[in-house]
């Protein structure tokens, strides 16, 4: 009974809607953008307030929204600016219709031709790109490539941690894994030809594939960032989710996403730590628990850069990402919690890491290399 009336409500706002547009040839333009939103996965309440924020952003074609980027950001920064002038950007109905605009935004912006195509050829790795080495019976050892040109691939020497020994790489067969920025994981097997030395550095030329396998399809956007932060350690029996009033480590925020992050910290860190990142958005406090699945150190400046995979995050705090990673927060003064950390930082107090912070047996997963 319930379905039918609100069936017999809708159908009597179209019929209104029509009638407004009539001589006008406004009609088939909103019977269109109707369609297109059902189309999307909108309900007919929610295709009704995109309609009002169409009109209320002056859209000159209204059903553009449903495929243009640039046409749905004026929309949804319209629908936070007037959440956060109303006060009204706690209410679970707010939230929901805003986490189902956002998740519409990424699926837009994930099916871009530079993100949704990749690659198929170890030659169209760039300079720099950091490789994991899988040798059977060894283990996973790290490496990065030196120089990709010509008839083979040269990388680094790879380096295992807590390697004991000396290992001769020739003629052995590996498996490379990588992680392509904005884009996926992949896989492929190679031969080591030969150890050399190349821009100064221990050196392997490997052969290059064909045939990449093409893996863990990026499954959020994420932006790039340099923004001050506190970290802290996960005992297994505490609220994850709870707002630190203490300070924590100082680190930075390098990249953000709805499903994790990465951050800067002085010092080294094992893989499999479970850890909160906790910083400010806006003015609004964020707390983000994850675990962290891989490390980047770097022994000259004795820093490390963590790549941590978020815990299913509460729908306001994951809108409040969301929004920072859309460009979609309105503008105010500096997070005013984090001012005297950005001081100690500018003053180089940030290298006081954490050294060897904990003994935790690194992920099983050797490939989870992005957040």
């Amino acid at each position: 009974m319930v379905t039918f009336l609100v069936i017999i409500v809708a159908a009597a706002g179209i019929i209104l809607l029509l009638r407004s547009g009539k001589g006008t040839g406004k009609s088939s333009s909103w019977l269109q953008f109707y369609a297109k939103g059902k189309d999307s996965g909108f309900s007919i309440k929610e295709i009704d307030l995109l309609r009002r924020l169409a009109v209320k952003s002056n859209l000159e074609d209204p059903s553009s929204l449903f495929w243009s980027q640039n046409q749905l950001d004026i929309c949804i920064r319209s629908l936070v600016r007037n959440l956060h002038v109303s006060g009204g950007g706690n209410a679970q109905e707010s939230n929901d219709f805003l986490s189902k605009l956002y998740d519409f935004r990424k699926k837009i912006e994930m099916n871009k031709p530079r993100i949704k195509n990749g690659i198929s050829s170890s030659r169209e790795i760039g300079d720099d790109q950091q490789l994991r080495i899988l040798v059977e019976g060894i283990g996973v050892f790290k490496s990065r490539v030196i120089r990709n040109a010509g008839n083979y691939m040269t990388i680094s020497r790879p380096v295992m941690d807590k390697q004991t020994g000396f290992f001769s790489w020739a003629n052995v067969n590996i498996s490379v894994y990588f992680w392509r920025e904005d884009d996926a994981g992949y896989v492929f097997d190679s031969t080591v030809e030969d150890e050399v030395f190349s821009k100064g550095l221990a050196s392997l030329k490997i052969n290059h594939s064909d045939s990449l396998f093409r893996t863990q399809k990026r499954k959020s956007i994420r932006v790039k960032l340099h923004k001050s932060a506190f970290l802290y350690l996960l005992d297994n029996d505490e609220d994850a989710h709870k707002l630190e009033v203490n300070h924590g480590l100082k680190c930075f925020l390098a990249d953000l996403s709805d499903t994790g992050c990465a951050v800067t910290i002085g010092g080294k860190a094992n893989e499999g730590l479970r850890i909160k990142v906790q910083f400010a958005l806006n003015n609004s406090p964020i707390v983000m628990p994850g675990t962290v699945r891989s490390v980047t150190y770097n022994e000259e400046q004795d820093r490390s850069l963590l790549h941590v995979e978020a815990d299913p995050l509460p729908i306001e705090i994951r809108n409040k990402i969301l929004g920072e990673v859309f460009g979609m927060l309105p503008e105010e003064e500096d997070d005013l919690p984090f001012r005297i950390l950005e001081d100690e930082v500018d003053n180089g107090e940030i290298n006081s890491g954490m050294q060897e912070v904990s003994e935790t047996a690194p992920s099983d997963d050797i490939f989870q290399m992005e957040n």
